[in-house]
């Protein structure tokens, strides 16, 4: 009766872990039904900082989102142009380096393009401050995110 109990909770134990790690949850504190020991584990998360993630994310939303990996920490947007200045177009990668809240945990590059006469988008020069500047908005972020969770 008890190995049918253990087969039994083990396959639903499984399901719940699978139907979470496919909506991205971060389950902690859950017990290990494969280790016999009953001590927590996490079970699926990304791995990167998590509050650098989101503060990256929130904010570059308004850039169009090319693609995002949360296990590699790299964000790429697409081309953004401004209604005021038609005839530019910005892109940003933000890398995230570390597991940990921290300002060297943080890369971000930004590509600029203009359109010339014949209406080619050729590449221009950024200053070099902008990519500082998002970092700096993104470590203001993510400091206000994790201030959040401890109160």
């Amino acid at each position: 009766m008890s190995s049918r109990f253990g087969l039994v909770f083990l396959i639903i134990t499984s399901l719940g872990l699978t139907s979470c790690a496919q909506t991205g949850q971060v389950l902690s504190n859950v017990p290990n039904p494969f280790s016999g020991s009953g001590k927590p584990t996490e079970v699926a998360g990304i791995g990167v900082n998590s509050f650098l993630w989101r503060a990256s994310l929130e904010t570059l939303e308004f850039m169009p989102l090319d693609s995002a990996d949360p296990y590699g920490g790299v964000i790429i947007t697409g081309w953004h142009s401004n209604e005021a200045a038609p005839n530019e177009r910005f892109k940003a990668t933000v890398y995230i380096l570390d597991t940990r809240l921290r300002a060297d945990g943080l890369k971000v590059s930004v590509f600029k393009q203009i359109k010339d006469e014949s209406g080619d988008w050729i590449t221009s020069g950024v200053d070099p401050d902008t990519g500082i500047q998002i970092e700096n908005s993104i470590l203001s972020r993510a400091r206000e995110l994790k201030i959040r969770t401890l109160r």
